[in-house]
């Protein structure tokens, strides 16, 4: 996270991490909602992703996305706080699959995603 500059631009705060979860959390500004007036949907799967990222980044070896879906449930605004948790399902060899859910101040939940993660042959040091 020291390294992401687009997490930390949009106020992300890292609450846990240990490998195979990880909670993130994020302060929802005016500058976040969309002509609706409501959190922009990209803004909640890069919370929800940032979470997954940091879940799946568990030793010195790279390991991205392969792919993602995101079921928004709920709509927030703009002075509610976020909270993307991230869980592993199951990692097999370089392949992972893990459970983002993501929830406002009040634990209703926002939004649920699924991410598959691929563990590259690179390492951080690189």
């Amino acid at each position: 996270m020291a390294r992401d500059l687009a997490s930390a631009s949009l106020g992300m705060v890292v609450e846990h991490d240990e490998p195979g979860r990880a909670v993130v959390s994020m302060l929802v500004r005016e500058d976040m909602t969309n002509g609706f007036g409501i959190t922009h949907g990209g803004l909640v799967f890069a919370l929800a992703d940032t979470a997954f990222a940091i879940a799946c980044n568990e030793d010195e070896r790279i390991t991205v996305a392969q792919g993602a879906d995101i079921t928004f449930l709920t709509s927030t605004v703009a002075g509610q706080t976020l909270t993307a948790t991230a869980v592993r399902r199951a990692r097999r060899g370089r392949v992972g699959l893990y459970d983002v859910t993501v929830a406002d101040e009040t634990g209703d939940v926002v939004a649920e995603m699924r991410g598959r993660s691929l563990t590259t042959d690179r390492t951080v040091a690189e």
